[in-house]
């Protein structure tokens, strides 16, 4: 016969309190960690910033050939910069042009706006585990925080020529040698869509090239 709760044991009592607790977790819906977050969040940004890449500007052949001879003309050229951006957006490296240009940039800047604008640099491509880090070695990065202190033109000079050479020695290689330069050096074809020309873009025929430019 029941006797009703009360005639119950309290470890009965206790352990279907607990049951009852458990079960009300398991049906609420936790939001997931912040790092989880985090990685979808880089995900989804990624994703975007591929979609930024469509059609282009017409360089002549012989423009591309020069780009062959040396990694300064080619990121010296703004239709090569914009090749060779497509390429390090394709390994998920665009930060390191990035911050060349950043730095580039920065040598025009006003002596007013310096300070604001460095440490703007420093915190998004130089500080450890900032949002685009480069890859620099601890004491070239120890180095451009000092020079914070006394910010002139010449701030971000050791760190951009590091960041220079990484890309020249590095990526700039693999860039000769790649699909999207590989088809840039070839003479076009006529009504024959560029590969990276999105569904529903205009063709680029006659004696050019096509380049990534972003929207």
């Amino acid at each position: 016969m029941c006797k009703g709760l009360a005639a119950l044991p309290a470890t009965c009592l206790k352990s279907a309190k607990d049951i009852k607790h458990k079960i009300g977790f398991l049906l609420q819906k936790p939001d997931p960690p912040q790092e989880q977050k985090s990685l979808k969040e880089k995900e989804k940004k990624k994703e975007k910033e591929k979609e930024k890449v469509t059609v282009v500007n017409r360089v002549p052949l012989a423009e591309i050939e020069k780009w062959k001879t040396s990694f300064n003309n080619l990121i010296k050229n703004e239709d090569g910069r914009k090749a060779f951006t497509s390429f390090l957006q394709s390994e998920y490296s665009q930060e390191n042009i990035e911050f060349w240009e950043a730095c580039e940039d920065f040598t025009q800047t006003s002596v007013d706006k310096m300070n604001v604008k460095a440490r703007k640099i420093f915190e998004r491509y130089v500080e450890a585990d900032s949002p685009s880090e480069v890859n620099l070695d601890s004491a070239t990065r120890e180095l451009t925080r000092k020079n914070l202190e006394r910010c002139d033109a010449s701030c971000f000079e050791e760190a951009q020529s590091k960041i220079f050479t990484l890309m020249e020695k590095d990526s700039y290689r693999r860039f000769l040698k790649s699909k999207l330069f590989l088809e840039l050096s070839q003479p076009p074809l006529d009504n024959k869509p560029c590969s990276l020309e999105k569904k529903g873009k205009h063709h680029v025929s006659d004696h050019s090239q096509c380049l990534p430019s972003y929207a």
